[in-house]
């Protein structure tokens, strides 16, 4: 264990790399957990790796004290009982509203006709909730792999997703047409734990906002 004495559930992925620097910070030695690609649980240093989007399940269920994720997910899963604690900043993206080049703003369109758009994305209640709040109608189509495919081969009219720098966008000749959020890594904890280890969580908290 760690000497916070916290368990810290930590993002694969994008926030990884980043993540493990901020652990590092903390005097936590994140050797270990880089030299494993699929190695999952490193009890030595309390820390345990896992998808981003589970994060949230773990700190909530107390599996994890602490832990860190995208904006992106906690927005998605505005359910979950944790304590949104730090922006930390790393990890910025955007959650947009896109569609295909050239065609009219589908968006826009909806408004204008009082009908509903059609969207694919990943993050169903974000998008259901972003349409509802600008008084519009969509029927939400949730996929799990590239969304910038549903437009292009007339699933939907538009997609909501993420995008760090537009590229991919671009490339499939699809442009923003709103913005929706910045999300950045956010550090999240159990309310439980944030109780009864104030102390350590709290030190945590003001290293890494140093």
């Amino acid at each position: 264990m760690n000497s916070f004495g916290l368990t810290i559930a930590v993002p694969r992925g994008a926030l990884f790399a980043p993540t493990l620097d901020a652990i590092d910070r903390l005097g936590i030695d994140s050797a270990e957990v880089r030299a494993n690609d699929r190695k999952l649980l490193f009890a030595d240093v309390g820390i345990v790796t896992m998808r981003p989007s589970d994060v949230p399940t773990y700190v909530e269920a107390g599996a994890a004290d602490i832990g860190i994720t995208g904006k992106d997910v906690l927005m998605e899963q505005s359910e979950r009982n944790v304590f949104e604690l730090l922006d930390l900043g790393y990890g910025r993206c955007t959650m947009v509203v896109a569609s295909v080049e050239g065609d009219p703003d589908p968006g826009a369109e909806a408004l204008r006709r009082l009908g509903v758009v059609r969207v694919a994305t990943k993050y169903p209640r974000t998008a259901t909730s972003w349409f509802e709040r600008t008084g519009r109608q969509a029927e939400i189509v949730e996929v799990k792999g590239s969304v910038e495919l549903a437009p292009l081969t007339g699933l939907v009219e538009a997609i909501v997703d993420l995008t760090a720098t537009g590229t991919t966008l671009r490339e499939n000749h699809l442009v923003i047409r709103e913005e929706i959020a910045v999300a950045t890594a956010r550090l999240i904890a159990n309310p439980v734990a944030h109780k009864l280890k104030a102390e350590a969580i709290d030190r945590v908290v003001e290293r890494l906002r140093g």
